[in-house]
């Protein structure tokens, strides 16, 4: 294994990528889980986690198929020794246990999550709670961790304000579309698309509450839709992908007193593109250089420069992801790869990310149906 490949280690927080110092961390297989939609409501073509060996070539080997769940979400805790699904379009939550060797998944147990359609979920930096996010109920779930990994009943739940937005559909009521920890711990951030507002919340870490911040919420633009939004690894910037305008919005963030202020608005489409589109997952590679975001409809990876003195974006291309509707996708564990989850051609597509950040197709294509989300573990 080439030495200046890179890994994230046990004690890291997750998705953060560390040079190996010693040949002994590829000493295991790694593997990809792979949540794919069932229900007829999503027009779900898959049937369920699908569990695959990655060769070191990058070739994958599925080794298990764990039906009867339709996942939206899926989720590592800290040591990545269990695995959590949060069910698309129902109300329940699942945690499984990971054999490290085999790479197979073991049903632990399923909590109500006391709302609708989890759509993202996240885990503390104490690895004690697990945050879901309600999107069709407009509220947010705590569950504490049990020492064997499975979860107890919900102890916090928290109700986003009423209201709506300008879109006659999409924007109705609360639909908060992700959860996600600042580098301290202290603070949650709710991108809500139906609210068009980004939620601050401080996190009681000895009882698991959530308590609304001062300032509350930063107010995103008319119709914005924020869904999914990503840190920036070491300054304080944060990027929202909005979904209904296909835009991403720059905020600077700060870490005493959580509050969010707007700094840019870029949209993620070519000029002068008349399709139809809407965005959806963003992602802030771990050097801070680059920003990805994917389209649905135009069918692309935006590739957005980062003016580290600054935060301000600039695009720097579009990349097709060689399928239709990119739901998902991610960075692989050793920071190389990007990964496409093509939710309505049945793919996962795979570019080679290049050292001035544009994106490469590699050729290789794992067929998937209807993937929604994928997640890695590392060999130790």
């Amino acid at each position: 294994m080439d030495a200046e490949r890179i890994v994230r280690k046990d004690c890291l927080p997750v998705n953060t990528c560390v040079t190996a110092q010693s040949s002994d961390v590829f000493n295991a297989p790694n593997f990809a889980y792979v949540g794919c939609y069932t229900s007829s409501d999503r027009d779900g073509r898959g049937e369920g986690i699908g569990v695959y060996q990655i060769e070191e070539s990058g070739v994958w080997h599925q080794v298990q198929l764990y039906k009867s769940i339709n996942p939206s979400w899926l989720l590592l805790d800290r040591y990545q020794q269990f695995l959590y699904a949060a069910h698309g379009d129902g109300e329940l939550i699942s945690s499984f246990a990971l054999d490290k060797t085999s790479g197979k998944l073991t049903l632990l147990n399923e909590q109500p999550t006391h709302g609708k359609n989890g759509v993202a979920s996240t885990v503390d930096p104490d690895n004690r709670y697990i945050i879901v996010a309600n999107y069709s109920s407009g509220n947010l779930a705590v569950l504490p961790r049990q020492e064997d990994g499975s979860l107890g009943s919900v102890c916090t739940l928290v109700q986003l304000p009423d209201g709506r937005g300008p879109h006659p559909i999409q924007q109705t009521s609360s639909h908060p579309h992700h959860v996600h920890f600042d580098s301290t711990g202290e603070f949650i951030i709710v991108p809500d698309k139906g609210l068009d507002r980004i939620f601050v919340y401080r996190f009681d870490k000895e009882n698991g509450r959530l308590i609304e911040n001062h300032p509350f919420f930063v107010a995103a633009h008319p119709g914005a839709g924020p869904r999914h939004l990503a840190f920036y690894p070491y300054r304080p910037y944060v990027y929202v992908a909005n979904e209904l305008d296909s835009t991403v919005s720059t905020y600077q963030f700060d870490a005493a007193s959580g509050e969010l202020k707007p700094i840019q608005i870029i949209t993620t489409l070519p000029v002068n593109l008349k399709d139809a589109n809407v965005s959806a997952e963003i992602v802030v590679v771990p050097s801070g250089n680059y920003v990805y975001v994917s389209n649905r409809g135009h069918d692309s990876i935006s590739m957005f420069h980062v003016n580290q003195d600054t935060g301000m974006l600039t695009a720097i291309g579009w990349q097709s992801t060689h399928g239709k509707t990119p739901r998902f996708f991610t960075i692989d564990p050793f920071c190389n790869m990007l990964y496409v989850a093509n939710q309505d051609s049945d793919s996962i597509v795979v570019f080679h990310i290049k050292k001035d950040g544009m994106l490469e197709p590699t050729g290789q294509v794992i067929k998937s149906a209807s993937p929604s989300n994928i997640v890695f573990t590392r060999g130790r």
